[in-house]
């Protein structure tokens, strides 16, 4: 069964915040560990890469400023202003991301060939390049830890490369076993690693002052400006990793909040940043030669050690926050009917946002150890990094602008504000270009494959329910026919799945002409996904009675939900719609069909249509996806031709 999505829920102006959550210390600290492992560790490699940028050999002193002061503004410009200020208030009821954006500007409905279709391939390239984002962060972001080892024991460098691959696997093989366990140390870890790195940056800022000149924006836009435009655009793209997992607020608003993701990174991760980053500029200042990894530079020696197992696993804890947000990426985007039924493994009953999507987890397992055994440092991963979340933050910049106009805003203000941040993201955005094809690619090829296979899927469903809508019995004649030559009642309930609201669906049909019978009780359900995160039980079930024993239920559930259909039911028996014994006894029909190819038809190219064919034959059983017990479900086959 295909989803199909209501707009019912838009909004049709700026929300407020949802939840009215406490700013307990517990939520603070969630934030802190989910939403900014991947920003706090870019220390390990931002800087490093800036400064070389401008040239080899040692650090250049205005070169070091330079890079310093374009990290500093970046993060201001980036992520407090566009993020922190502006991105966060494009909330759908309390939720964010790309796939809110998309449910807010009710692109899931956009018709082909029309601007808001073109706007629903824009949102799921951005959704697409959050697959790219989540297969390189973890390579980057362990190798750059673990090539503490090179600081303290230069003949360890060959056992990089291995720990690296050994960590990364032994993090995807535990997926199955559910976050919650390493989630109960997120907070306090990063809370550390924070206050570590703000301590060893002041040190680097006290031994060196003259550093605080960076504070000066004119230091960044001289050195641009005098350096000649290959320098600039690469010290332009490697400070853009600076910046880097800033998107994490957005994309994880609806776990925490406004208030406690914007608290945390003004409190405590943006001082603590900047401190490190200037610390990191002073040790360059004092030592020019420490370019080859100023961040273990800024400890004493014996605090090495230590500080690679901290950063060890502060990058295994970022890690861990991208591959859940691709796992609730997937779950989203199967929901709204961008990808095929997938399986879903919930890893904790009381937390529903835990979740396993097995099939993802692998391929992104070989897509992150890929990365790591092609590029093999930190520094050639530098050159794969950036470019697809750049691309992604303008995407982003251009939905929220045109949410602002959705919500009444005028065009100036909207033109002044958005415009002025997208203007700063496709500077940045041109910048990690120049780095296709030093790794740039990577990503790419990655979002490519993920866009192509959901925009490929959004076409095929729409073929075939196309195909469907043709096919389908008006209720009209079905009931006639009930009148003329009513059928054999078999005891029991059933419960027919479409994925319409308005017909009979094929499989239903077909069953009373083969068997000439039909259940005594019998209902047509469909599962709409709602463009709102949830639903409230109370507004679950529509239920429209047909004739004597004949119903109609759709079921209503937001895109963070799971679908049951016998939950749903029970809501309808519940409110007095149903039967009461409804439950005891029902049968799911569902349609197990069979997609066919016409020649004398227009549709996608050959090779997209077997690519369909795949996706259909590969996908999770339906009675599966709606949590319908298997001894209760009957499978009844139908052909489509597209």
């Amino acid at each position: 069964m295909t989803q199909r999505v209501e707009a019912s829920a838009n909004q049709e102006g700026p929300p407020r915040e949802a939840g009215g959550r406490r700013l307990r210390p517990a939520l603070l600290l969630g934030a802190l560990g989910v939403v900014y492992g991947d920003i706090g560790t870019s220390p390990l490699y931002a800087l490093k890469e800036a400064v070389r940028a401008a040239g080899g050999g040692p650090a250049e002193p205005a070169a070091v400023v330079g890079a310093v002061s374009l990290i500093l503004w970046a993060l201001v410009l980036v992520v407090s202003l566009k993020y922190a200020v502006l991105i966060l208030r494009a909330d759908n009821h309390g939720e964010g991301g790309i796939v809110a954006m998309l449910a807010l500007l009710g692109a899931r409905r956009a018709e082909p060939r029309t601007w808001a279709g073109a706007l629903l391939v824009v949102g799921l390239v951005g959704a697409a390049l959050l697959y790219g984002d989540g297969a390189i962060t973890p390579a980057i972001s362990v190798l750059s830890a673990v090539e503490g080892l090179k600081v303290e024991a230069p003949g360890l460098a060959r056992a990089v490369v291995p720990v690296t691959l050994a960590i990364l696997l032994g993090l995807f093989l535990i997926q199955s076993k559910g976050a919650g366990f390493i989630g109960r140390i997120f907070g306090p870890v990063m809370l550390v690693w924070f206050l570590v790195i703000a301590l060893l940056g002041l040190g680097g800022i006290l031994h060196t002052p003259r550093i605080l000149a960076a504070l000066n924006p004119w230091q960044a836009v001289d050195f641009l400006t005098h350096a000649g435009w290959h320098a600039s655009f690469a010290m332009l793209g490697a400070a853009f990793l600076a910046v880097t997992g800033g998107e994490a607020m957005y994309a994880d608003l609806g776990h925490f909040g406004a208030r406690p993701i914007r608290l945390v990174w003004f409190g405590l991760v943006l001082p603590a940043l900047v401190i490190n980053y200037f610390g990191q500029g002073a040790v360059l200042l004092a030592a020019p030669e420490a370019i080859d990894n100023p961040f273990y530079r800024l400890a004493p020696g014996w605090a090495h050690y230590p500080l690679i197992g901290l950063a060890t696993l502060a990058t295994v804890i970022a890690s861990q926050a991208i591959i859940s947000g691709v796992f609730s990426l997937t779950q989203q985007a199967i929901q709204l009917g961008f990808l095929p039924f997938i399986r879903i493994v919930h890893t904790a009953r009381d937390e529903r946002g835990q979740i396993y999507v097995p099939v993802v987890n692998w391929l992104l397992a070989g897509a992150t150890l890929s990365a790591v055994l092609i590029f093999e440092s930190s520094d050639a991963l530098a050159g794969a990094y950036g470019i697809a979340v750049s691309l992604l933050m303008a995407i982003t910049t251009l939905l929220a602008g045109l949410i602002a106009l959705r919500w009444g805003y005028p065009l100036a203000a909207v033109l002044a504000v958005n415009g002025v941040f997208l203007a700063v993201d496709l500077v940045f955005l041109a910048a990690n270009s120049v780095k296709l094809l030093e790794g740039g690619w990577y990503p790419l090829v990655l979002t490519a494959v993920v866009a192509l296979m959901m925009l490929t899927w959004l076409k095929g469903t729409r073929a075939v329910e196309h195909s469907r809508a043709g096919a389908r019995q008006a209720e009209a004649a079905f009931l006639a026919r009930l009148r003329h030559d009513a059928p054999i009642r078999l005891p029991g309930a059933a419960a027919f799945l479409s994925s319409a609201t308005k017909g009979i669906p094929l499989h239903m049909t077909r069953f009373l002409e083969r068997s000439h019978a039909l259940p005594a009780r019998c209902t047509i359900v469909t599962a709409v996904y709602e463009e709102s995160p949830t639903v409230p039980e109370s507004a679950r079930a529509d239920v429209t009675r047909l004739a004597p024993d004949l119903y109609r239920v759709t079921l209503h559930y937001g895109f963070m939900e799971d679908a049951s259909v016998l939950g749903g039911l029970g809501c309808a028996v519940r409110a007095g719609h149903l039967p009461q014994d409804f439950l005891d006894d029902v049968t799911v029909f569902i349609g197990h069909e069979t997609i066919l190819p016409r020649p004398d038809r227009r549709g996608m190219a050959a090779w997209r249509e077997a690519l369909f064919a795949f996706m259909v034959r590969n996908g999770e059983r339906t009675g599966a996806y709606f949590c319908v017990p298997t001894r209760q479900v009957v499978e009844v086959g139908t052909e489509i031709e597209v």
